[in-house]
């Protein structure tokens, strides 16, 4: 193959060449962070690529990954890929059934599994996985079974044998850019999931759009935050490797605040969630700060926004502005960053909307969040926010190489060469997805601007139409009212009925602390979410919450439930999306019950 200037295999080995002893990535180990050199990484990743040759691991055959994010899953993906294997990534929060369908649509021969839960669930559907073969235990302390179809790494790798060498470089010299690179397993919110292919010119493309938008070079370091099961994450550590720089593999993301002020990153990729959760945060401590304290925020955000103004307006802010700016950010902005680990360059930011309204107030304190937009379908970002000219209500301005344009129905349709090469063994549904022209189909209604800002007007498949014959975008309405922080889930239930009601998961933390405050006694969350006054504050919140909402959207009636929806219950998929029939069908008697009577007159 001619030119393999962006062939992740290659960029990555030439970076392992020149990196020597600068560290490549980091992990917590007994609680502390500890390195892993260029140096070592290379010599990790080709001794395993030597025990999969040894087990005769064939060109575009399937090496299947179930794991927490660690080293060992890059240092296996890279494995796989440079002796021409194909990755399957499954998500770790997988039941075994979901495990067990993936495993035998992609035909994965070899397995590897982070943790003691990934591996007792391989056994139990290894029966049944009729071309898997063996299941390698990447943990030291996962406990193994007596039998001869697991290993654990160290055994795995000890039979890694230099005769193999001539073959791998032969793998090697073989690279180009038409192999399947991995299967990503998209997580529908109905039926089974499908396999999506991506090859190594859908990850060069990345590369090279990524290197016209975006300034990343070896002296940065990422947090891997989100799971590498998702071609956001993945993608993205390709990317910092790719630029050599040095990638924190955080396994427990519950520990996410501790990381973010031990590592302090320069870049980390995140869902809107995490910065609604910050967002949310911080309001919640200033509402209950003294007035001076809050007069003092509510400038400093504001002088923060005007100079972020400036930045997407281009122009040079005054010199009054500069000062007023230079103060706030020494009194309140810099000390709201620190919430981030304070050095922050940028942060990409996908797989949802971003309600405007938080957008504006990450830019304001100086994180720079670059919303994109993407899908598995398009190896993650088809769109994303420019430094300047962006409109924080958009998803950005199409990546280089990226043709977007607006279909029947407002279709956005993406065609280039980050687009994949369709499902794996679903021809039928393959044609389905693309035009005549070979655009793929993504499910999302849009419109441009007349700068060339992209923007999501609704889900297509989604949109619910109410017995009024009004459509109404289920999102938006989540969006408006779920960046509450008394609010951690809420489904919006429409469909075919004649007002729009609600199903809402609280905050319990908050909700809590709150009842402390009133004194509300109650007995359990059950007790708490029925308390009247209860009910009233979130009648209040969710009225002031959907103002800017069209009367027919505005959700009517609401029921609060004392348990979250859950993967583990079927309600949500692993990107943690809401499987609106599962809950719909779950929540059958609650649902009823808020169209049997009158809905409340003050919303």
């Amino acid at each position: 193959m001619a030119n393999l200037d962006f062939h992740i295999v290659k960029k990555i080995r030439d970076r392992i060449a020149q990196g020597g002893d600068k560290i490549a990535l980091r992990h917590k180990i007994n609680n502390v962070w500890q390195g892993i050199s260029w140096k070592e990484f290379g010599v990790n990743v080709d001794a395993l690529s030597l025990a999969l040759l040894g087990k005769g691991i064939q060109p575009q055959e399937k090496i299947g990954i179930i794991s927490n994010n660690m080293p060992k899953w890059t240092i296996a993906d890279l494995a796989a890929l440079q002796i021409r294997a194909v990755t399957v990534p499954l998500y770790p929060t997988n039941t075994p059934a979901q495990t067990s369908y993936i495993v035998q649509n992609a035909d994965v021969r070899i397995l590897f599994v982070g943790e003691q839960a990934q591996y007792d669930a391989a056994l139990s559907i290894y029966e049944e996985c009729s071309q898997l073969e063996l299941i390698v235990a990447m943990s030291d302390d996962i406990v193994l079974v007596d039998n001869d179809f697991s290993v654990s790494w160290q055994s795995f790798l000890s039979d890694a044998s230099i005769e193999q060498q001539t073959v791998l470089t032969e793998r090697l010299e073989q690279a180009n850019y038409d192999d399947l690179l991995t299967l990503i397993y998209t997580s529908g919110t109905t039926g089974q999931p499908k396999g999506v292919m991506l090859d190594y010119a859908n990850i060069a493309a990345q590369l090279k759009g990524h290197d016209a938008r975006l300034s990343l070079s070896e002296r940065d370091i990422s947090l891997c935050f989100l799971p590498l099961s998702h071609v956001f994450e993945r993608a993205w550590t390709f990317y910092v490797l790719y630029q050599g720089g040095t990638n924190c593999y955080l396994q427990d993301t519950i520990q996410v605040r501790d990381a973010l002020s031990e590592i302090r990153p320069t870049v980390m990729s995140a869902v809107p969630r995490f910065y609604e959760k910050i967002f949310s945060a911080i309001h919640e401590r200033v509402s209950k700060a003294p007035i001076h304290r809050k007069i003092m925020f509510t400038w400093a955000v504001n002088m923060g926004a005007k100079m972020a103004q400036c930045r997407q307006d281009n122009v040079t802010p005054s010199l009054l502005l500069r000062k007023s700016h230079a103060l706030a950010d020494k009194l309140v902005l810099s000390k709201l960053r620190e919430l981030l680990g304070g050095r922050i360059n940028f942060m990409p930011c996908g797989g949802a909307k971003l309600d405007e309204t938080i957008g504006r107030f990450f830019q304001a304190i100086g994180i720079n969040v670059k919303l994109g937009y993407g899908m598995t379908e398009t190896t993650a970002t088809v769109s994303c926010w420019d430094d300047t000219c962006y409109n924080p209500d958009s998803i950005g301005m199409p990546m280089p190489g990226a043709e977007v344009k607006i279909g029947e129905n407002n279709e956005i349709l993406v065609r280039g060469p980050m687009v994949m090469r369709g499902y794996y063994k679903l021809p039928e549904e393959t044609a389905q997805t693309f035009d005549a022209d070979g655009f793929l189909k993504t499910g999302d209604a849009g419109q441009f601007d007349e700068r060339g800002n992209l923007f999501i007007t609704d889900r297509i498949k989604e949109l619910m139409k109410t017995s009024n014959g009004k459509y109404i975008a289920p999102q938006a309405i989540e969006g408006a009212i779920g960046k509450d922080h008394y609010i951690e889930q809420i489904a919006v239930i429409a469909d075919t009925r004649k007002f729009v009601s609600a199903l809402i998961v609280p905050c319990f933390d908050t909700l809590e602390e709150y009842a402390k405050e009133l004194n509300i006694k109650y007995h359990d969350r059950l007790e708490l979410i029925k308390h009247n006054e209860v009910v009233e504050m979130f009648e209040k919140r969710i009225g002031e919450l959907q103002k800017e909402l069209a009367k027919f959207e505005q959700v009517k009636k609401f029921k609060l439930l004392p348990t979250g929806f859950s993967m583990d219950k079927g309600e949500l998929t692993p990107t943690q999306k809401l499987r609106r029939k599962v809950i719909n069908d779950r929540y059958h008697d609650e649902i009823e019950e808020m169209y049997r009577d009158t809905p409340n007159k003050h919303h």
